[in-house]
């Protein structure tokens, strides 16, 4: 490649890392105690976050006002997407599950990336694609495996089993409540799986919960 086309292709290169970790105008980063809330259901719909730390719980309220947990986000994960779709209002609430560094990213600064940068937008698809694999993932595990798979399952997938290859890994405290909305089922059925699940070696309590990859039996046994 001649020098001139090496200038050239420097100047057009984007780092959508260094975009999702610098504040600039549009992007701010911001700090949250765990429990703290991110925004509510009914807030105004005027940005998409991006979490460098921590665990973020997306949760809706119903008319009647029962809660319900829709999704346990990680690192890496976007949220808050729908405003790019013109939705004025927050449908769900956020809140930190445990200390959390998030950047707030409002909606012209994103759109205007998304149009100019081809490899954020390709990161951004690969993202929401893998976020409509998952709901379609966690309506047939509803609908067609037993709660004790499914709680299994929901423990696996917060504790990222299998991430940079760990056996055991701590998970937020999570109530047994908060575990059933996510299951589907009840809090007793929750509390009779997972003591069945601590006497099987497959999670245990030591100042927190802890989740082993042998859970996975669980999940693939017919």
């Amino acid at each position: 490649m001649s020098p001139l086309g090496a200038a050239k292709r420097r100047r057009n290169y984007f780092d959508s890392k260094t975009f999702l970790s610098t504040i600039d105008r549009g992007r701010e980063l911001l700090s949250f105690r765990k429990g703290q809330p991110i925004f509510a259901q009914g807030d105004s719909s005027d940005a998409v976050f991006y979490i460098q730390k921590g665990k973020v719980r997306l949760t809706v309220v119903s008319n009647s006002g029962k809660e319900a947990t829709i999704a346990v986000l990680n690192e890496d994960d976007f949220f808050g997407e729908a405003c790019l779709t013109g939705q004025a209002l927050r449908l769900c609430s956020a809140a930190a599950m445990t200390g959390c560094l998030v950047m707030r990213i409002d909606r012209k600064s994103i759109t205007n990336v998304l149009r100019r940068q081809s490899s954020f937008s390709e990161m951004f698809i690969a993202h929401l694609l893998a976020r409509n694999m998952r709901y379609e993932e966690d309506l047939v595990d509803h609908l067609f495996n037993s709660s004790e798979k499914r709680l299994a399952r929901v423990l696996l997938l917060l504790a990222r089993i299998g991430k940079d290859g760990k056996s055991e890994v701590a998970i937020p405290k999570l109530s047994q409540q908060a575990l059933a909305e996510m299951v589907g089922t009840t809090r007793a059925r929750i509390s009779f799986f997972m003591t069945k699940f601590r006497k099987l070696g497959f999670v245990r309590y030591n100042g927190e919960l802890r989740v082993h990859s042998s859970l996975l039996n669980v999940v693939l046994h017919d």
